[in-house]
């Protein structure tokens, strides 16, 4: 891929970028991952692929290398497979210590040791390499990485931003997928000092696209386009028997992380101090914690126009 864009981001604008993702978790983190690498604007300095160990059809342990292959092959559909290093992240969860109180927290971090990885040490290098172009981290699954990351260097939280895909509807919370992966990992970033940035379910379920719209807009171009809209209709047949999805919509959740980065979207997000969450994923209010940005609203319309049209013009008469 390379620069057919009959424009330029002017260099004090551009910003560097680690990308986090359960990327064989289902069918929507390929479409984020690809819309981050067509992006101008990001410096994509490496990416992670993380776990997704709460699926119950998944092999313990395995998850993370399902990922780590899939970004290699969107690597390779999108003519990129030596542009970037992917990093491989943890293979499991933090453990709950026995008598796990939320309210006593705080006082357990110090305690609390770090899942090593290649992808968590690669987080704190980055973090702590001299640039005046500033980091994001966008997590479009789990948080066990980056929690790790700042365990093992806790510097890092003056050093980055992160962005989350995750955590259910405010102020009660809920059941979640992406937090489910790793709800102590959660509770170590909520609590920490990293600048954060969360998008909860109730947002990012705003991103709905129906297949027919991907037949027409993804499918056509190139090999990145035809598989992605392929491999989400054979997830779609796969889950036939299951209430979700609804047979010919779905959700591009993960899409997001790249929208409130091009446009921030000042108006679409509150200040709230940040909460803990206890196991049933129901957050914690009144912890003292630092505040951090919850949206309450996307631009859909901006997010995947954005993402239809860099993939039309950088992979429009490639072969499929």
């Amino acid at each position: 891929m390379g620069n057919n864009y009959m424009f330029e981001v002017p260099e004090q604008k551009k910003i560097r970028l680690i990308i986090h993702t359960d990327c064989k978790n289902e069918a929507d983190d390929q479409f984020a991952l690809a819309h981050h690498l067509m992006t101008p604007k990001f410096i994509v300095k490496g990416i992670i692929a993380g776990h997704f160990e709460s699926r119950p059809d998944q092999g313990k342990g395995l998850s993370m290398g399902e990922s780590y292959r899939e970004i290699k092959k969107i690597l390779k559909l999108m003519y990129l497979e030596e542009k970037y290093t992917v990093y491989k992240g943890a293979t499991r969860p933090f453990d709950f210590p026995e008598n796990f109180e939320v309210e006593d927290f705080k006082s357990e971090v110090s305690t609390i040791e770090p899942i090593l990885s290649e992808g968590a040490k690669f987080i704190v290098e980055e973090a702590l390499r001299e640039d005046e172009k500033p980091l994001y981290v966008a997590c479009l699954g789990g948080v066990t990485d980056i929690a790790s990351a700042y365990l093992m260097e806790p510097k890092i939280a003056e050093k980055l931003t992160v962005i989350w895909i995750g955590g259910g509807a405010y102020p009660e919370g809920g059941n979640e997928f992406n937090l489910s992966q790793d709800i102590l990992a959660a509770n170590i970033l909520f609590s920490s000092k990293i600048p954060l940035w969360q998008i909860p379910k109730n947002v990012y379920k705003m991103m709905k696209v129906s297949l027919a719209e991907l037949q027409c807009k993804v499918q056509p171009y190139g090999k990145i386009g035809d598989y992605l809209f392929k491999q989400m209709v054979e997830l779609n047949n796969f889950l036939k028997d299951s209430t979700w999805p609804h047979g010919e919509s779905w959700i591009l959740g993960d899409q997001p992380t790249v929208s409130v980065l091009l446009n921030y979207h000042e108006h679409d997000w509150d200040w709230i101090p940040a909460p803990l969450v206890n196991r049933d994923m129901h957050y914690i209010h009144k912890q003292n914690n630092r505040p951090i940005r919850v949206y309450k609203r996307i631009d859909s319309r901006f997010t995947l126009e954005d993402f239809f049209s860099k993939l039309k013009i950088n992979y429009s008469g490639k072969e499929r």
